[in-house]
């Protein structure tokens, strides 16, 4: 049987890669240390993600195992060898205020722990596709100089401008801010790249923006929309950071993340790069998405704007869009912006009656 080797297991987009991969047939190994509860505190662990993933799927066997550990991948990748199909990596540390109060352990999670993967793809299943999840952040606030115009609710691009459907592969990484995280993974994209035209294993990034989905372990730091919405439920403040909360993210729900990684696998190519995300199909300002969640759920909470803490490399409007995919594989994301948040809010089968709404 094919095995496909999936870090960051318990997280949104790998649980979400490993049901399906195990849908597929495939004997799926998840790599995952629950790393995020130790970032994130107790709101970010994913031990919950775990035990529904091994209660769901009998091909999936699970391994409490660090990306920064390169022996312990060692072993791994020299028993399953040539029966390794393809490798995706989505373990990462995810926050940029994380990133920058500790430089060192997001430097070894991001990019020492890429290095180690694709190190042992090169020794022991090299013609395997090796997928990273990667972020838009490699561009840093790069978006945030475009000619930029206020609205009511968002930042908004003129029509006429080449990146008005969404920013492209062609955007300059140089010359901006990235935020330590930023930079971790721009090194990470970049390394996971040069094994591709260099080495020539056929890798690929795939550049995401906000990812949303209803197992995600949203924390004030990381995961916006899921976070947001549990401060609606348990109607707590939300602060606004920067922006005035007109900054706009394009949300793509992770199946459709995934899905975009099932056709490169089909098709794989060498050091491949993806700007992966809503475009104009699926996008919101914070506020707008704030405004949704109150309508849907019947619950007003108050927003807390904070203008003086901008957040080094955060976008005021971007758009992954998701034109190179589109071209290359005639991809199109099935779940409405509306439909996300609905899953986020009325799929939780943890729902309480005494959110109220």
């Amino acid at each position: 049987m094919s095995i496909a080797i999936i870090t960051g297991s318990s997280g949104l987009v790998g649980s979400e890669t490993v049901n399906f991969f195990c849908e597929k047939g495939f004997d799926v190994i998840g790599i995952d240390n629950n790393l995020r509860e130790f970032f994130f505190g107790k709101n970010g662990s994913t031990n919950w993600i775990k035990s529904q993933l091994l209660k769901k799927n009998k091909n999936f066997k699970h391994l409490n195992i660090d990306i920064r550990n390169f022996d312990k991948l060692s072993r791994i990748f020299k028993k399953y060898s040539k029966r390794i199909s393809v490798i995706i990596h989505c373990a990462a540390q995810p926050s940029h205020d994380y990133g920058k109060k500790f430089p060192f352990l997001d430097f070894h999670v991001n990019a020492t722990g890429t290095l180690n993967l694709l190190e042992l793809t090169k020794k022991y299943c090299s013609n395997s596709p090796f997928i990273f999840m990667s972020t838009n952040k490699v561009y840093g606030d790069n978006p945030n100089f475009l000619p930029l115009i206020e609205k009511k609710t968002r930042w908004e691009i003129s029509k006429s401008h080449k990146f008005s459907s969404g920013i492209d592969e062609t955007m300059s990484i140089d010359n901006c801010t990235h935020s330590f995280f930023g930079a971790s993974k721009s090194y990470a994209d970049l390394i996971v790249q040069e094994y591709g035209k260099n080495v020539g294993l056929m890798t690929s990034c795939f550049r995401a923006g906000c990812i949303t989905g209803p197992n995600h372990s949203g924390a004030e730091l990381h995961g916006f929309l899921s976070y947001l919405v549990k401060a609606c439920l348990y109607k707590k403040k939300y602060n606004l950071i920067g922006y005035k909360g007109k900054q706009v993210r394009d949300n793509i729900h992770s199946h459709d993340l995934v899905s975009c990684f099932w056709e490169y696998y089909k098709k794989p190519r060498k050091g491949e790069v993806y700007n992966t995300g809503g475009g104009r199909f699926s996008n919101c300002s914070i506020i707008e998405a704030l405004n949704l969640v109150q309508k849907i759920t019947g619950i007003e909470e108050s927003l807390v704007p904070d203008p003086y803490f901008i957040g080094g490399g955060v976008h005021e409007i971007k758009r992954g869009g998701f034109l190179k995919i589109h071209a290359d594989f005639n991809y199109h994301p099935k779940f409405k912006l509306s439909r996300r948040i609905n899953a986020l809010i009325y799929l939780n089968k943890d729902w309480e009656e005494n959110y109220g709404g």
